[in-house]
């Protein structure tokens, strides 16, 4: 998988979903990411605390995190009782917030490319296709997958070059449960969203 810049995957869902297709969740996103960072990256590289909640307040009410956990973890999911799977959606999100926004400080609306919709708005599931431009003028394809829920559309997944994010993470994640435990994925993610190293 090609390194894209995790802020432009995070500017492309950043958008309240009620009352708008999909593609206008993904191109108003690129604008309010692109608001959001004017004129502040340098005061937000050097205050992490601020940037994480920038990104959260504008990732929170557009992000699926329920159904994206419970896509990445599958089978354990119907395993997990109900704290278990509260701690895992918290603690997934927060380790993502995190690992997109330093990323999002190198945001540049400009590389960003969305192509006309040509799913089927009728349907439960969606993907919007958009294209990235990296610094070499490599352009690769990043899509992202829509649920509909009651509010509207919401983002759950990312796809870049193909290789969907929810299953690379259900791959990896199910591995580390196999050799240890729920609880320790649980407690190792939410050492990386305290930013406190898991053998610390």
């Amino acid at each position: 998988m090609k390194r894209i810049l995790p802020g432009m995957i995070l500017g492309l869902l950043s958008l309240t979903a009620a009352a708008q297709s999909p593609n206008d969740i993904v191109s108003e996103a690129v604008d309010l990411l692109d608001e959001a960072l004017k004129d502040r990256k340098e005061e937000l590289a050097a205050d992490k605390d601020t940037l994480y909640a920038v990104i959260d307040e504008i990732l929170l009410p557009r992000f699926d995190r329920e159904f994206a956990a419970k896509q990445v973890l599958r089978s354990h999911w119907r395993s997990a009782d109900a704290e278990q799977r509260e701690r895992f959606v918290n603690a997934f999100y927060q380790t993502l917030v995190r690992k997109y926004a330093e990323g999002a400080l190198e945001f540049d609306q400009s590389r960003i490319e969305i192509h006309p919709f040509r799913g089927d708005l009728s349907k439960n599931y969606v993907k919007v296709k958009t294209t990235v431009r990296l610094d070499d003028g490599t352009k690769v394809p990043v899509d992202y997958d829509l649920r509909k829920v009651d509010s509207g559309w919401m983002i759950f997944n990312v796809n870049i070059e193909g290789i969907s994010y929810v299953r690379t993470y259900s791959t990896e994640m199910n591995a580390e449960i196999q050799r240890s435990s729920l609880d320790a994925v649980i407690e190792r993610l939410e050492s990386e969203a305290s930013g406190v190293a898991a053998d610390e």
